[in-house]
């Protein structure tokens, strides 16, 4: 089984802000918008985090350079309440290009596990507006999570699932020669492990145990368990294996995480003890 760390949501380049921490702790990852809009594609305003709409939040902590109106790329579409579902919808995950070939390459199949993370701030609202909290730190923070029953080529429309029809990438032609989609299993299912989980979601608020972000530093300075630190004869996590991003501490390493790239895998066969994290993380899925 692999686990594999996802970056989504608003960046530096894409959005330009953060997605919001919200008074309440709740995380909401704001999808980027569609650069290429197709039939059916949704709209901000269409889409509801926490029983308020997205349009409203993008439209606010973009002080209006993306408006509700806006076309969203949703994906990776995880929660079921965002908006109406077709019968049998399940969560889906789209990749396409470098990132998609590079998890083919890393092996990502049946069974593996994404782990999605992005940018995330703290926000107040004053006056019926949003707005970051002043000098609140950026943090990259773990929103969600995908464990995969299969993979399909866009390619094979035939294959796909009607449910599954209006999600971004099955809306447009085959990008870059490589796109796929994957959907989620029912139920989390961990080697040697009983774990009661669905097989996808979003974390319902903030946790330390979610932030990647080392205490007090910029937002690609990661603090992760000791054991993430590549061994003599072990690959480590994808995009990471060069010694001169790690620095071990007493109980934990910081990683200068990668500016480039989506998509960092790790094999558990060679990290079992990465089992036991995202297990420890997915307990948080029922925090309230």
């Amino acid at each position: 089984m692999k686990i594999i760390l996802s970056r989504k949501g608003f960046d530096a380049s894409v959005g330009k802000v953060a997605s919001p921490i919200f008074p309440s702790g709740e995380l909401c990852s704001l999808p980027i918008p569609e650069s290429v809009p197709a039939r059916y594609s949704k709209r901000y305003k269409e889409i509801e985090i926490g029983g308020q709409s997205s349009g409203a939040i993008v439209n606010d902590l973009t002080e209006g350079k993306i408006k509700p109106g806006t076309y969203v790329h949703l994906d990776p579409d995880l929660n079921r309440a965002s908006m109406p579902r077709l019968t049998n919808w399940k969560p889906v995950f789209g990749q396409a290009g470098a990132a998609e070939r590079h998890l083919q390459n890393q092996g990502v199949q049946e069974g593996d596990v994404f782990v999605f993370y992005g940018w995330f701030r703290r926000v107040e609202q004053v006056a019926g507006k949003y707005r970051y909290v002043r000098d609140a730190p950026d943090l990259h923070v773990i929103f969600g999570w995908l464990q995969i029953e299969r993979r399909i080529s866009v390619n094979r429309l035939s294959e796909i699932p009607v449910w599954a029809l209006d999600h971004p990438h099955c809306r447009r032609a085959q990008y870059r020669g490589i796109d796929s989609i994957y959907i989620s299993t029912d139920r989390m299912s961990l080697p040697d492990m009983v774990i009661n989980r669905p097989g996808a979601g979003v974390f319902p608020r903030f946790d330390p145990a979610l932030c990647l972000t080392a205490p007090n530093m910029s937002r690609s300075i990661w603090r992760l368990p000791r054991w993430f630190y590549p061994g003599e004869n072990t690959p480590g996590l994808s995009y990471h294996r060069s010694l001169r991003r790690w620095k071990v501490e007493e109980e934990y390493v910081l990683l200068n995480s990668v500016g480039r790239g989506q998509e960092f895998v790790l094999d558990c066969q060679e990290y079992p003890e990465a089992l036991h994290w995202l297990s420890r993380l997915l307990c948080l899925c029922d925090s309230r």
